[in-house]
C-alpha cells in the first residue's frame, strides 16, 4: 500500500496541537538545561534542594505570583526579580534563594545575586557559609522555616520536615491535605467549617456571619 506523503499544513497543525497539549500537560515548564546556570542546588540540606526544584515548577508556570512574592516579602525590586526570570534565565529556586537568604542577612538580593554569579560552582551550601549562614544556626533554620509561609500564600502544599515539627505543630500529621481539601471546598462554593464552628440551641450555625 503506497503511503501518502504528510503535507507541510498538516505537520504544522500536527506540531501545533503538540505543543498545546505538552502545555496543558505541564511538560512545558523549563528543564534544568534551560537554566543559565542548570539546577544543583547542593544546599546541604535534602528538603530545602527538594522544594527548590518545587519552586521552579511553581515559578516558571506561574511567573507573576512568584515575582510578586519576591516583591512583597522579600523587599526585592521587581525589575531585578523579572530581569533573573525572563532575560537572564535563572532558575525561579535560585532566584528565591537568593533573595530569601539576603533578607534573612538584612542585605539587598542584588548583593546576594552577585555571589551566586560568582560562585555558583560551589553550590548553595557552600555560598551561604560563606555569607555566614551555617547549617544548624538560627539563621538556616530562619532560612527553612521562610518557605511555609511563601507556600502557603500560593496556596501549594508543602510537606514539613522534623526541623520545622515545632514551628508548625500538626502540619506534618496531615494538616496540609486538610488546608487543601477545605481550599477545594471553597472554590467549589462550599465554606469550609472549622472544628471550632457548631449550633446553637434555635439550630442556626455560630459565627461571625449569623444574626444577632
Amino acid at each position: 500500500m503506497e503511503t501518502i506523503p504528510m503535507q507541510p499544513k498538516s505537520k504544522t497543525r500536527l506540531m501545533t496541537l503538540a505543543a498545546a497539549m505538552a502545555t496543558l500537560l505541564g511538560f512545558g515548564t523549563a528543564s534544568a538545561q534551560d537554566y543559565t546556570f542548570g539546577w544543583d542546588p547542593r544546599s546541604g540540606d535534602a528538603w530545602v534542594d527538594t522544594w527548590l526544584g518545587d519552586m521552579n515548577r511553581y515559578g516558571s508556570r506561574y511567573r507573576d505570583p512568584f515575582v510578586d512574592e519576591m516583591v512583597r516579602y522579600y523587599g526585592a525590586p521587581r525589575d531585578l526579580v523579572t530581569d533573573l526570570l525572563l532575560n537572564r534565565h535563572w532558575a525561579p529556586g535560585d532566584i528565591y534563594y537568593a533573595c530569601a537568604m539576603a533578607s534573612v542577612m538584612g542585605r539587598p538580593c542584588r548583593y546576594v545575586v552577585e555571589v551566586w554569579e560568582r560562585d555558583h560552582e560551589q553550590g548553595w551550601g557552600a555560598v551561604a557559609r560563606s555569607l555566614g549562614i551555617k547549617p544548624g544556626s538560627a539563621e538556616f533554620h530562619r532560612l527553612k522555616k521562610g518557605f511555609v509561609p511563601t507556600y502557603d500564600r500560593w496556596a501549594r502544599p508543602i510537606t514539613i520536615d522534623s526541623d520545622l515539627q515545632r514551628d508548625f505543630p500538626g502540619r506534618a500529621k496531615g494538616a496540609d491535605k486538610q488546608k487543601a481539601a477545605q481550599a477545594g471546598a471553597q472554590s467549589k462554593g462550599k465554606p469550609a467549617q472549622g472544628k471550632g464552628q457548631g449550633k446553637n440551641k434555635n439550630g442556626n450555625s455560630q459565627g461571625s456571619g449569623g444574626k444577632h
